[in-house]
């Protein structure tokens, strides 16, 4: 069936996860999680997407500064890389199912997804500058923005990596290995 987890010896336990699996049968599961938290993020860029798409369409989109439909432009060309980006590991799994490349697809498609995080945080940013700009014509705009990029921030990767510290250095200090999280490739 499948090959035995790197480092496992004879036992078939990951050391790094005290998992019983084999490499096949992590990346299944890796991809399964996967699935789970692109279907969050996909559901949200779709929903923020085609609220961009039917802007351009209303009346008031004529009144708009030049500053504010070039904000536009640049806000639903980052709407649509985030799009591409989080549906992109849907279509490199489809076109690599069948080639046992399921541990190298999970790869590639967490790094895409990430991509995608990344990318969905510069169109909420642009989106919100966008919105605030028209609904309050001051500067104010600008201060709510960047205090909801922070806040974005915080939520999305400092308390992430704020958890893995954390960890670790209880880990450091018990001496005990780091236990499979999900996805505990240290690679991208």
């Amino acid at each position: 069936m499948g090959q035995r987890p790197v480092g496992s010896g004879g036992s078939g336990t990951n050391p790094r996860s005290g998992r019983q699996e084999t490499e096949e049968e992590r990346a299944d599961r890796r991809w399964g999680d996967l699935l789970q938290e692109l279907r969050v993020a996909q559901t949200g860029v779709q929903i923020l997407f085609g609220f961009l798409l039917a802007v351009v369409f209303q009346p008031r989109f004529a009144d708009l500064s030049t500053v504010d439909r070039n904000i536009y432009v640049v806000t639903v060309m980052l709407g649509s890389a985030t799009a591409a980006a989080l549906i992109g590991p849907v279509s490199y799994h489809r076109l690599l199912t069948g080639r046992r490349m399921k541990p190298q697809t999970v790869t590639w498609a967490s790094r895409l997804t990430k991509l995608g995080l990344g990318l969905l945080f510069c169109t909420m940013c642009s989106t919100l500058l966008l919105i605030l700009r028209v609904a309050l014509h001051n500067a104010a705009a600008l201060w709510l923005v960047g205090g909801m990029a922070l806040w974005f921030l915080v939520c999305w990767f400092v308390f992430p990596l704020w958890a893995i510290a954390r960890d670790n250095g209880r880990r450091a200090a018990g001496g005990g290995e780091a236990p499979d999280a999900g996805d505990p490739d240290p690679r991208p």
